[in-house]
């Protein structure tokens, strides 16, 4: 831990990362085979910070907030919380996830009211209602309260996704592609949703994304993630620019041009530096012939 000069007295320690990962690495698959997805990971941010973290599909993205939310330990390093280890999941870090994740057979009052019931045991029912309510009113869904995930549009399950995981109050909300299945309309009113959210309530926000732009529109600092195998986080990319955030006006903004070009670089010459390390791995295509599915030509005789 570093230290502050302080004056008239001895130096006084820094306070802890307000959530930080060191060394952090992850396998899968027996150990004399196993396949390393994540190796040295080293990651520190800063309470109410909105970072997002942006890689290739299939570069251990999903592993990552996995590893933050404890739903996998690690091989090694360690995950840390205001200094106290991250051991497995709780109620301090919410989790958004691309698939949505609701229960089918209960409404969207339901869905959310589920995980409050869990969290706040101590309030009284009509406390905990208007708790879930409270937090379906702020994604625009008060109307469709009583309706099922099959009633709802694809936008509509995740503004109910993004309702339940705000509505246990974590102290840091992971995101992982909640956006990546949307349609473009749909993203960017979302898109839109979640900085209006952010902003108002100054949750830490780790979101993770393949869209370099949807980063740089909501993020306040970029992290790339290098391609795997043995993927680890590249430099940070601060994002200069004034908020509320207009998709509109930004297209014409020098900075924001600037800030998507530099991170595009950086993944597109750590995409082509991997692939002698994705080659030295000896994977190969198997040597097959496509089959003839041509018709038999018909013989005629004279």
């Amino acid at each position: 831990m570093s230290v502050l000069p302080e004056l008239g007295g001895s130096p006084r320690p820094t306070p802890p990362a307000f959530f930080e990962m060191n060394g952090v690495g992850k396998s899968f698959g027996p150990t004399e085979s196993a396949t390393e997805v994540l190796r040295g990971v080293n990651l520190e941010i800063r309470e109410g910070e909105f970072v997002a973290i942006v890689g290739f599909s299939g570069s251990g993205k999903s592993t990552l907030v996995a590893l933050m939310a404890g739903l996998l330990d690690p091989d090694q390093g360690s995950l840390r919380i205001l200094g106290e280890p991250v051991t497995g999941p709780g109620p301090d870090r919410g989790v958004v996830f691309q698939n949505y994740s609701l229960l089918p057979w209960l409404t969207v009052r339901e869905n959310v009211l589920l995980a409050v019931d869990q969290v706040f045991p101590k309030k009284s029912a009509v406390e905990r209602a208007d708790h879930a309510e409270h937090y379906i009113e702020m994604v625009n869904l008060t109307a469709a309260l009583e309706k099922r995930p099959d009633e709802l549009s694809g936008g509509m399950r995740q503004r109910v996704a993004v309702a339940r995981g705000l509505a246990i109050e974590p102290r840091i909300l992971l995101m992982d592609e909640p956006l990546g299945a949307l349609d473009a309309l749909t993203r960017g009113t979302l898109q839109v949703e979640i900085e209006r959210i952010w902003a108002r309530d100054k949750k830490t926000v780790v979101l993770v994304t393949n869209s370099v732009d949807e980063a740089v529109l909501l993020a306040d600092r970029i992290v790339p993630l290098k391609p795997g195998p043995r993927a680890s986080l590249g430099p940070s990319f601060p994002v200069d620019l004034p908020r509320p955030r207009d998709r509109k006006a930004l297209n014409g903004s020098v900075t924001f041009q600037r800030t998507r070009n530099e991170v595009t670089q950086y993944l597109i010459e750590m995409q082509s530096r991997s692939t002698p390390a994705m080659s030295a791995l000896g994977r190969s295509l198997p040597d097959l012939e496509p089959a003839d599915l041509r018709p038999p030509r018909a013989s005629f005789r004279s």
